[in-house]
């Protein structure tokens, strides 16, 4: 049995202000479009900090500071590759608010999340990000059936 395998590498960064706002990112990729937050993949040879320090400062404008680790997504696509996302939280940056290709970013209200157009699972993954007591949700195909658990 092989214990190695194809992986994507991705992360993803719940930023906040600590008084209700969140950033939010409204996606224009066709795949997977609707509201979340911005990342992006891990560049080869790079650490995972350091990749969504970036990945926020290019699709944001804003430069992060000590994000920390929360939980993982992860999901098999077609061709059997395991694509991971590690789920971080900021609540300090610097910068200048900007959108970039990738969508357009913008603060709301926590509370008003819910009245926006979401990314598929997002509604899910979003507990992630808050809830101490789940650190991971976990997409697999049991049979015909997509399913997602929050571990």
């Amino acid at each position: 049995m092989a214990r190695s395998e194809t992986v994507v590498l991705t992360n993803m960064c719940m930023v906040y202000d600590g008084q209700g706002n969140i950033l939010v990112q409204d996606r224009l990729d066709p795949d997977w479009p609707g509201i979340t937050f911005p990342g992006g993949h891990v560049e080869p040879g790079e650490s995972f900090t350091r990749a969504v320090i970036r990945e926020v400062r290019e699709e944001t404008g804003l430069t992060i500071e000590k994000p920390r680790l929360c939980g993982l997504k992860q999901f098999p696509e077609e061709d059997g590759t395991r694509y991971i996302v590690m789920l971080y939280k900021a609540d300090q940056f610097s910068g200048e608010l900007r959108s970039s290709d990738e969508g357009k970013v913008f603060w709301i209200k926590r509370s008003e999340l819910d009245q926006y157009q979401l990314a598929v699972s997002f509604d899910q993954m979003i507990r992630v990000f808050e809830d101490d007591q789940i650190g991971e949700q976990y997409c697999y195909w049991d049979g015909d059936a997509f399913k997602r658990e929050l571990l």
